[in-house]
């Protein structure tokens, strides 16, 4: 328990976070970011099977017509399935078994599985964090993802730990960038749940989305099946900063792209 509480508080410690994100980020703009999503790098076969099996559970009997009924399904269901708890970091297949269990599981952790799901539905997705400009080490952070919605024909914020969509003037919810630029605009925007008898505080929209300073930056080229065969060997004999570190060196991390804000200006 204490070599736990002591790599947590390693792992969280500003120098590391600092570190992890000069490494990895990349300025961008809002033209280049279209061309990234989670299912390029992530086919629907490479996806474990026990997410085959949890995802039949959740479509069982009925299956929407629409993308977006397919989310809000799959973020119901989630939601009344995972309690949440610590973070994880464990191979996808392990941490799905582990938050559905109820031991564990954090905002990056749900964005982390929906991504999968959204691959066996044939939903394209991708994974966002925010942090914020200039750098705060008592903000740690939040993770939610954005699926594309075919009949909308947009991308679409959603927050599966929440289950949670913003709006503006119209019942078309918003994509992340719509997001980030009506509210620099100086326009008010609008939060609903899409789980009956929901609710989120305005306290947790503001600090994780809302607050000045917060800047979104998307998770580009993330390829659930390296990690999930790195942190299979590694976990738990080696601190899971060394095996992203490890896996940064063979060049096959991920990384972040900031189409808002300087990057170096945030971390400088």
């Amino acid at each position: 328990m204490i070599f736990e509480k002591l790599l947590w508080a390693v792992k969280r410690h500003p120098f590391l976070y600092l570190t992890r994100f000069r490494l990895l980020s990349k300025n961008s703009n809002i033209q280049d970011i279209d061309a990234f999503d989670y299912n390029t790098l992530n086919k629907k076969p490479q996806i474990p099977s026990y997410f085959h099996d949890v995802n039949g559970r959740i479509f069982k009997g009925h299956t929407p017509n629409t993308d977006l009924e397919k989310v809000k399904q799959l973020g119901l269901w989630l939601k009344s399935n995972i309690k949440g708890g610590p973070g994880l970091s464990e191979p996808s297949e392990q941490a799905l078994h582990t938050m559905l269990s109820g031991k564990g599981g954090v905002c990056s952790d749900m964005a982390q599985i929906f991504n999968n799901f959204c691959v066996i539905n044939e939903l394209a997705v991708r994974e966002w964090g925010t942090t914020t400009a200039p750098f705060n080490k008592e903000f740690g952070g939040h993770s939610f993802n954005e699926v594309f919605i075919k009949e909308l024909n947009k991308w679409v914020l959603v927050d599966i730990s929440y289950n949670i969509m913003f709006y503006f003037d119209t019942d078309e919810p918003l994509s992340v960038i719509e997001l980030y630029q009506i509210k620099r605009s100086g326009y008010k925007v609008i939060y609903k749940n899409f789980g009956e008898g929901d609710t989120v505080s305005l306290k947790i929209i503001n600090k994780n989305y809302l607050n000045e300073g917060v800047t979104p930056f998307l998770i580009c080229n993330y390829r659930n099946a390296i990690y999930d065969k790195y942190l299979a060997i590694t976990r738990p004999y080696v601190p899971v900063f060394m095996t992203h570190f490890m896996i940064f060196l063979v060049h096959k991390s991920y990384h972040y792209r900031f189409p808002l804000d300087n990057y170096k200006r945030i971390f400088s």
